[in-house]
């Protein structure tokens, strides 16, 4: 049996049976943080997965299964998630929604934990339409984009990439269900990120949108998708000189645990700290009307909230009473200053 760098065999890292529709992109992305978690070697137990409402919040039950759980209410992930991460910094957060779950009624919180540099992966499973009920545009799909049975959307879309460059967010990733190499290292890279780590990820829905005409279906990204970069990630306790050095030009990114995430440039010559670029890239795809996959943005340099916060080496969930609770003569100086 293969294990892991602490021991530990795939199948610890593994969840229940899905019971998404067959073909689903949905569990392709579980699969991926499977394998993206198990070859970081993080513990499970040290793993604290929150999701929304949806088809794509449903799937933390399908990975992960001995590592701590929160669904949450609709839209409401990123302010529980902000509770927990608070109380427990030390734990990794690995938040999963959906285009309607945070592009519509989660999309002020997903604005406020952006802005906080919430210490958290944060996976949009975004495939433009509502599954549970049916099938109906949510409002990341394109203008124009046809689905089966129905009239083609005339509704503008929310870019949330986009969206999350303009808010300062700290890592910023576009990618398809269907590369799975491409994502596995940015969901590596991502886990190792120190701070808010977006990703959207464009995952078909079989069911309700995967004919030709639509923008999200299978087909359609295959053939229309422009890849920044070739990606290889490399751990800490993996040599770089183990890596092979891919052909052509290349760029490290080292990552706040040491990590390396090596970008080889295939496409336009993009630099994933250039905001402005990033941006151009975005409205560029959507004007030619194909998607633009990879690390679009990274910013290293701000704060997480802890940090802001100031919080305690210690997290408060494991911090004694005596150093929760100050003393009557502290609290009592506590008091005097608020009054001055």
């Amino acid at each position: 049996m293969k294990l892991n760098i602490i021991d530990l065999p795939k199948d610890d890292y593994k969840g229940g049976p899905s019971s998404l529709c067959p073909g689903c992109g949905h569990d392709q992305i579980s699969n991926v943080v499977i394998n993206a978690a198990w070859e970081n070697g993080v513990q499970p137990e040290k793993i604290a997965k929150m999701s929304g409402i949806g088809c794509s919040s449903k799937t933390p039950a399908y990975f992960l299964g001995k590592s701590h759980g929160f669904n949450t209410l609709h839209g409401r992930m990123p302010s529980v998630t902000t509770g927990a991460n608070v109380t427990n910094k030390d734990l990794h957060y690995i938040g999963v929604s959906g285009d309607g779950d945070t592009a519509s009624i989660g999309i002020g919180q997903f604005v406020h934990a952006i802005r906080r540099n919430l210490n958290m992966v944060y996976i949009i499973e975004n495939n433009g339409v509502y599954g549970l009920t049916k099938g109906q545009y949510s409002a990341t799909v394109e203008k124009g984009s046809q689905k089966r049975k129905a009239d083609a959307n005339e509704s503008p879309p929310i870019d949330l990439c986009a969206m999350a460059i303009n808010l300062g967010c700290t890592f910023v990733a576009r990618s398809f269900s269907g590369s799975k190499k491409q994502l596995t290292s940015i969901m590596k890279a991502a886990i190792s990120h120190r701070g808010t780590a977006v990703i959207d990820v464009i995952s078909p829905c079989v069911t309700f949108s995967n004919n030709d005409e639509s923008f999200r279906s299978y087909g359609y990204v295959k053939d229309n998708q422009s890849e920044l970069h070739a990606y290889d990630y490399i751990p800490t306790f993996q040599p770089i000189e183990s890596v092979e050095v891919p052909e052509g030009e290349y760029k490290d990114i080292t990552l706040f645990d040491g990590s390396t995430l090596r970008l080889e440039t295939i496409g336009g010559d993009h630099d994933p700290t250039d905001a402005v670029g990033a941006l151009s890239q975005i409205h560029q795809a959507e004007q030619d009307q194909r998607h633009v996959t990879g690390l679009l943005y990274y910013n290293p340099e701000p704060k997480t909230l802890d940090e802001m916060l100031n919080l305690s080496d210690t997290p408060l969930a494991e911090l004694e009473n005596d150093k929760l609770r100050p003393s009557e003569d502290e609290l009592a100086s506590l008091l005097a200053d608020f009054r001055a």
